[in-house]
């Protein structure tokens, strides 16, 4: 009898032991699963519009990198200026950073003010748009000068993505100075393959351009004067997004209207971004480099 007992009273301890074992070991396991599972926890997914530009490529890379680290998920999505004010409209896109005020975009402002939110926060002070020229042309300084050497450049101006808002300044710019020229649109990468073939040459050309923009740390170009100021002053760059973004992504919104770059900054980025091997690996870069800059936007 007293056998018994004893092999009862092992038996109830070690049912007792490895039931408390099992409790402790799915407690553990039910912490490390619910620890992972928040830290990998995304915050949600921002789809943002890309345009097929130097600047915007570098700047969309660069909030990706940024996002991505605080944990979100961002989609780039290549359009063209003209579909992304549509599709921010819609609710398809949730932002675009680059929108050039009063001048270059203000068609699209008009258009879409009341269907998407433009910001009054400006990222990019002292933007400016205009034709350009190699400097070798000495005789060519304003575009008025244009008007006497259409065989020079044989009745065209190197363009770029038609739709945008500088292409559409062009048009009415030619208009405006009764220009019989032809403004030939293909992509930014054309424009500016066609502009260092000329440059090579010492052969005359003249396209749109605007800074920031990378080409004018590559070649020697000039701005023409521009006396009717049909492409406008300075112009100042901001950013746009759909409506319910602040609310959706509420440290976002306050992180792009905390956001501002001078020519230095923009510089560097543009450049890191056009000399990668691809152009996220060159926003990285310049993220890790330039962390005390990101914690002023983001604080």
């Amino acid at each position: 009898m007293m056998i018994f007992k004893k092999s009862f009273g092992f038996l109830l301890i070690g049912f007792i032991t490895l039931t408390i074992l099992a409790a402790c070991g799915s407690s553990d396991g039910e912490e490390q699963a619910g620890g992972t599972e928040e830290e990998g926890q995304e915050k949600g997914t921002i789809k943002m519009g890309q345009i097929n530009w130097a600047e915007n490529i570098a700047v969309t890379n660069m909030w990706k990198v940024i996002l991505e680290e605080k944990g979100y998920n961002v989609e780039l999505n290549r359009v063209d200026m003209g579909m992304t004010m549509s599709a921010l409209a819609s609710g398809e896109l949730d932002t675009s950073l680059e929108v050039w005020l009063p001048v270059q975009d203000a068609n699209y402002y008009e258009k879409y003010k009341d269907e998407l939110n433009f910001s009054e926060e400006v990222w990019y002070e002292n933007a400016k748009v205009g034709l350009v020229v190699p400097a070798y042309m000495e005789d060519i300084n304003s575009i008025e000068d244009l008007k006497e050497n259409k065989e020079l450049f044989e009745g065209q101006i190197t363009g770029f993505d038609p739709g945008a808002g500088t292409m559409e300044v062009t048009e009415e710019m030619i208009k405006e100075y009764n220009l019989d020229y032809e403004l030939v649109g293909s992509s930014e990468p054309a424009m500016l393959t066609a502009i260092g073939e000329a440059i090579k040459k010492e052969e005359p050309i003249v396209a749109p351009l605007w800074s920031p923009h990378r080409i004018f740390s590559q070649y020697d170009l000039k701005y023409l004067e521009d006396p009717k100021e049909t492409f406008g002053g300075t112009e100042k760059i901001h950013h746009a997004t759909r409506h319910g973004f602040a609310e959706d992504f509420e440290e976002v919104d306050k992180w792009l209207k905390e956001w501002k770059m001078d020519d230095d900054s923009i510089g560097q980025l543009m450049t890191y971004v056009n000399d990668a091997e691809e152009p996220i690996d060159g926003a990285e870069k310049w993220v890790e480099e330039n962390q005390d800059l990101i914690d002023e936007w983001i604080k």
